[in-house]
């Protein structure tokens, strides 16, 4: 499953777990040739902002280029807020800062939909460079419309991701944006976007460099998925992500009917709940492409299935 282990890689970089523990003696690498994971160790007595300046007190902040941030508690959970804060705050520090993962958290360190998220518009705005921006969680969590002229890779992981923070995100100036990911997760975690709030980006009126597109993780995905096969934006994706959801064989029978979809490189289709005959035939509808048909389930009823990711 997606959350359950601690990314390894990000941002073409190896991810290096830095400790602010005085006993390590590890040799450290250079400032930009790993993705730097800056977490709180549970228990520990320590706060994050005390591994916040440990870190830049040991590696030169000014060539940093991808920052990984992991629990920021010690013990109760609490907001991402104060974490936030010390970001925003020392961004001038970090002029070469390229991609920024906030809350990389395993569902045995905190559940996603228990993460305590905030307002996250103050970080695009505090980093001009970025140009890959990852956060995980929806409790809470807040977005306003902003503009970068930088960045290239969007992603929100949730279990329920607030339709406040889709409509955000779609009335936002991207305009380098090639890669937009969205986790919509479900209702009783907050989940409540509709197809309504997907409509700009469906039908082509917001980001003119968009390649690749992902509406996963959903219980509507059947809904999706008949009006991505229609969607003006298909045409111009190199891959399309449909994953993680209650995608059903009415909605990949959508997906046939549709526009062609033989132009795309990559289709994303894992954790789905299709029959055998319904993969088949998007096998030979789809021979050029790279279709992920993994983590099959299997329910008749669809009130009895479930998405990939929700609490």
């Amino acid at each position: 499953m997606a959350v359950s282990r601690h990314i390894e890689e990000f941002h073409g970089l190896p991810v290096f777990a830095f400790s602010a523990d005085p006993g390590d003696r590890r040799e450290l690498p250079a400032a930009d040739a790993v993705a730097w994971r800056i977490a709180v160790d549970y228990g520990s007595g320590t706060g994050f902002e005390d591994s916040w300046r440990a870190f830049g007190s040991a590696v030169d902040p000014s060539a940093v280029k991808a920052l990984v941030i992991g629990p920021w508690w010690d013990e109760d959970y609490e907001p991402v807020t104060a974490a936030l804060a010390a970001l925003v705050r020392d961004a001038g520090l970090f002029p070469a800062l390229e991609a920024l993962f906030v809350a990389d958290v395993t569902y045995d360190e905190c559940e996603i939909s228990w993460l305590e998220m905030a307002d996250v518009t103050p970080l695009p705005t505090a980093f001009p460079q970025l140009t890959e921006l990852v956060v995980r969680g929806g409790t809470d969590l807040a977005l306003t419309p902003f503009r970068h002229d930088r960045l290239r890779v969007l992603r929100f992981e949730a279990g329920g991701l607030p339709s406040s923070v889709v409509e955000a995100v779609m009335a936002s100036e991207l305009p380098a944006l090639e890669r937009l990911d969205l986790w919509l997760g479900v209702d009783e975690y907050g989940g409540d976007a509709g197809l309504g709030d997907l409509a700009p980006v469906l039908d082509g009126a917001r980001f003119p460099a968009l390649r690749h597109l992902g509406l996963a993780n959903s219980e509507i995905q059947d809904e999706i998925a008949a009006a991505v096969a229609q969607a003006p934006v298909v045409a111009r994706l190199e891959s399309l992500n449909l994953s993680m959801g209650i995608l059903g064989d009415e909605g990949a029978a959508a997906l046939l009917e549709g526009q062609p979809l033989t132009h795309l490189r990559a289709l994303d289709l894992h954790h789905h709940y299709l029959t055998e005959p319904m993969q088949e035939r998007l096998r030979k509808a789809l021979p050029g492409v790279d279709i992920d048909l993994s983590d099959a389930e299997h329910e008749d009823d669809p009130e009895d299935r479930y998405v990939a990711v929700a609490e």
